[in-house]
């Protein structure tokens, strides 16, 4: 039986359309990454769908960004699905911003990038009081941290407990540093949290360069899944950040490897059937 993969964090650039101030400081990824390369090689490894992951725009950009690729997924034979949203939680306009987003369909999430800026913006009252409104907008809200943030995490999950987080890249570990802990006692306490999911995304960006091997990436791949449990976990590309050491083609590969002695319905749970009721696709 074929494996359905949905992935659920593919990044598009089309730096004529949008501004991306970060990428002046990425070289490798200051670049066009649009949908016709992602698409080419993500159906020659099984990639059946798609959900857009904001990619950080120039804030006055955010919502120009979703409705770019919203058009983007109505050419026909495209794989997106839907997008999740850049927001800005910390801002008064956000219940406005909110509601516009909820009125369209295509918005599937939100995410804050919060490894780029200040601990505190996250724990002021106005950001976590404005995410709360995600709960009764049933959309989920994407956390993207670095390892030594999780405990950041936990305070944002624990605050908002009607809010379904979902904890991007496994946390973000430094794989290449073979940092184990307390990044594996940070992941365990995240997973006590049933409101929250992990991503198993693209966690190839965080190791040593091409050099990483299948053995380097499993402890950290196996321990998340193993902490929150096949019905807490989702897959992603993390395309085109993935390609700084890897390709789409070897990190599916490799997840597949990681993956291959569990039962086709743990993968299933993994692959498609997770994706599908968080972002009720």
């Amino acid at each position: 039986m074929t494996q359905v993969l949905i992935d659920t964090h593919l990044h598009l650039i089309y730096r004529q359309r949008l501004s991306y101030p970060w990428l002046a400081d990425v070289e490798p990824l200051n670049r066009d990454f649009p949908l016709e390369a992602y698409q080419k090689e993500a159906r020659r490894c099984g990639v059946s769908a798609a959900l857009h992951m904001e990619v950080d725009v120039a804030p006055d950009a955010m919502e120009a960004e979703t409705q770019h690729i919203k058009a983007l997924a109505a050419e026909p034979g495209a794989l997106l699905r839907g997008a999740i949203s850049a927001c800005r939680p910390e801002s008064a306009d956000f219940p406005a911003f909110l509601e516009r987003q909820v009125e369209n369909p295509f918005v599937k999430g939100f995410r804050r990038v919060l490894h780029v800026v200040p601990d505190a913006l996250s724990q002021s009252a106005t950001f976590r009081a404005h995410l709360k409104r995600l709960a009764k907008a049933n959309k989920p809200f994407d956390l993207c941290v670095r390892a030594d943030q999780l405990p950041l995490a936990i305070e944002l999950i624990d605050a908002c407990p009607d809010v379904q987080f979902v904890l991007d890249h496994c946390g973000v570990p430094a794989i290449k540093d073979r940092a184990e802990h307390p990044w594996r006692e940070h992941i365990a306490a995240v997973a006590q949290r049933a409101n929250a999911a992990v991503k198993i995304s693209g966690v190839v960006a965080y190791a040593d360069g091409e050099s990483w091997t299948l053995e380097d990436i499993r402890p950290y791949v196996e321990h998340a899944i193993e902490r929150f449990g096949w019905g807490r976990v989702v897959w992603g590309s993390d395309w085109p950040v993935c390609t700084l050491t890897s390709s789409l083609s070897n990190w599916v590969a490799a997840t597949h490897a990681i993956t291959s002695g569990c039962g086709p319905s743990e993968r299933a749970q993994l692959f498609e059937n997770n994706a599908k009721r968080i972002w009720r696709l």
